[in-house]
């Protein structure tokens, strides 16, 4: 109510103002000038960067509440469609324990594999076991035909398929030493080294090369690099025989061999109880130096959007998330218009345009993927036999899922926006900003420190401790370090003297000196801002808006006195001295705003030393009773 109240001061004080424009207009006899329908269009689009606000602290600040009340319902708006189902966890995780964590019949599981025998040991076993279920648990038939239903929910979508990449034999050079030994030499992958020649059967789309525009693949970033889309693939079949007797042949010809650097296993499931895809891909990387780094991505993704009412809620508040940025890139033009390139000096206007950008692209997705999906799952029900690629989708669905969490992010820190005006607000903000050259000139001594210690962890344990393999992982490993967690036994193992060495200084040079100094620094200039907010002047704040709302309605229903008795309350109760503290405190109990309160007591308090003393009490007594009779109060 005390919103609405608000909301419908503000509207009556700019109705009065369009109402003295036409009565002046008609008694001058004046036409409507554009710049007055100009006008109406700015009241509604009113902010506080198209209002003329530096000079009236209520119309700045009933401005900035109006702007608060619609930007919590267009975040209300986008919090509804923004937020994913819980759902999505439990399907990724059924599927990972499926095809990750479940061993064959010799313990070889998906995580486990070390080398090319295990990969067909798992390809043969857990992979096919996983993949194809036709019957119950008690050896009845599904009675679905072809169609896989993995858990007995989840169908198998097309056919899975298996692709892999390899290198060029010679692609390195051999040592002279070493060269009547070794014939062959295949590097590590590169593009430029991927080997595109028939092999083995020759026959086959295993066996024959497929750049990445004829399979329409994509690249993909492993755990050692990155892959091309392009390769050898095998589409597997619909039944567990069938696709057995492949990877029998596959197996036996020897279709991994030296030059093999990446193998993919790619298929998708749709799980109609929910409406969700799960596309899976597993990667098993074969690098130079032997062995297999085995990893895997699952993704699920809603691709089919609208089924359920609860759906159709979400499509409708979608219309009203259009509709809302609309409304504000009328607002960004305008305020752009009055302000010119001035307008981007502040961040918070900066974010105003991020955020709509990003919304523009995901309003955009969002019809391209309904499009894309009705297209890839039209040609899937004609062709059931074939491999259902919606790995593309799953990418850009995820991306977009990832887009919109940075936007409601960046939404709810746009909220600062509209409250940083009240003192309280304003000390992050404040803070922060005025300690940021402090901040600045820290950083650079405290990265030259931070970088020296990870590149010393890099060469002393790199080639033993896994969180040291790499220098960004160093990195991130010294970031852990900070926040107290570390392996220290793994440090020790690897280097028994430099080892304790590195941990001891590198804890308490960045721990106990650097760091504390950062708090220090942040912790100096928060006292100072906080002193300075204390000691300004009060001026009218949102709180003040409400009272006076809530004054005003109590009222105009006489069930509060007027402001003259409250004050009069006060002076009856004081002494000699009344001081502006016990004054101000006692009249906000009563419901008073502070700056009211401050200018009732600077207008009596004439040596300005924040007491009135006896006379001045009396000369305030006098005037309110003479307001109090004459009605004026």
């Amino acid at each position: 109510c005390i919103l609405y109240l608000l909301h419908l001061n503000y509207f009556t004080w700019q109705c009065h103002q369009v109402e003295m424009m036409y009565r002046l207009m008609l008694c001058r006899n004046y036409s409507l000038p554009w710049h007055v329908m100009e006008g109406n269009v700015y009241g509604l689009w009113g902010t506080t960067l198209t209002e003329n606000t530096s000079d009236n602290r209520e119309l700045f600040v009933r401005t900035t509440l109006r702007e608060l009340l619609v930007y919590l319902v267009f975040l209300v708006d986008i919090l509804t469609y923004g937020m994913t189902s819980s759902n999505t966890y439990y399907y990724t995780k059924v599927m990972t324990d499926l095809f990750v964590l479940t061993p064959s019949g010799n313990g070889v599981t998906f995580q486990s594999i070390s080398s090319m025998a295990d990969f067909w040991t798992y390809a043969q076993g857990p992979m096919l076991d996983g993949l194809y279920w036709t019957k119950w648990y008690n050896d009845q038939s599904l009675q679905n035909g072809d169609h896989s239903f993995i858990y007995y929910e989840n169908m198998l979508l097309g056919v899975p398929r298996m692709r892999q990449i390899k290198v060029m034999n010679n692609s390195c050079k051999v040592h002279k030493d070493f060269r009547n030994e070794i014939s062959g030499c295949f590097d590590v992958y590169n593009e430029k080294k991927e080997d595109e020649v028939d092999f083995g059967l020759v026959n086959g789309t295993a066996w024959q090369y497929h750049n990445e525009k004829e399979i329409k693949g994509s690249a993909h970033w492993g755990l050692l690099t990155t892959y091309s889309g392009g390769g050898y693939y095998q589409d597997l079949n619909r039944t567990k025989e069938e696709s057995a007797e492949i990877l029998m042949e596959m197996n036996n010809n020897l279709w991994l061999d030296h030059g093999t650097r990446a193998v993919f296993i790619d298929f998708s499931t749709y799980n109609a109880n929910i409406n969700l895809f799960c596309v899976i891909r597993l990667l098993v990387e074969f690098p130079a130096t032997g062995g297999a780094i085995p990893s895997y991505q699952i993704r699920t993704v809603k691709l089919i959007r609208y089924i359920t009412y609860w759906d159709y809620f979400i499509i409708g508040c979608e219309m009203v998330f259009c509709l809302f940025i609309l409304y504000y890139i009328v607002e960004e033009i305008l305020e752009l218009r009055i302000h010119g390139f001035s307008y981007f000096s502040s961040i918070w206007n900066t974010l105003d345009v991020v955020v709509i950008l990003l919304a523009i692209v995901a309003i955009v997705f969002n019809v391209f993927r309904t499009i894309k999906v009705d297209k890839l799952l039209g040609k899937l029900l004609e062709q059931p036999g074939i491999y259902a690629d919606f790995e593309f989708l799953a990418f850009w669905q995820t991306q977009y899922n990832n887009m919109n969490a940075v936007n409601l992010f960046f939404a709810w820190i746009k909220v600062f926006k509209y409250i940083s005006f009240n003192k309280t607000m304003t000390q992050l903000s404040s803070t922060l900003g005025r300690c940021a050259k402090d901040i600045m000139g820290f950083a650079i001594m405290f990265f030259i420190v931070f970088f020296a210690y990870a590149q010393l962890g890099y060469l002393l344990f790199g080639t033993e401790v896994n969180s040291f393999s790499t220098f960004v992982k160093c990195i991130f490993t010294q970031f852990r370090i900070i926040l107290g967690d570390f392996d220290y036994d793994a440090i020790e193992r690897a280097n028994r003297v430099l080892g304790p060495i590195y941990f001891v200084t590198y804890v308490f040079f960045v721990f106990f000196v650097l760091l504390n100094m950062f708090l220090a620094i942040i912790n100096d200039t928060y006292s100072e801002v906080k002193e300075e907010l204390s000691s300004q002047k009060d001026e009218l704040q949102i709180t003040d808006i409400i009272k006076q709302s809530y004054m005003k309605t109590f009222m105009k229903l006489k069930l509060k006195k007027e402001k003259i008795s409250d004050v009069q309350k006060v002076l009856r109760s004081g002494s000699n001295k009344l001081e502006f503290k016990d004054f101000r405190e006692t009249l906000k109990e009563l419901g008073h705003a502070d700056h009211e309160i401050s200018e009732a007591f600077s207008k009596f308090d004439h040596d300005g030393n924040q007491i009135l003393d006896q006379e001045e009490q009396e000369r305030m007594k006098r005037e309110l009773e003479e307001k109090r009779v004459s009605g004026l109060g």
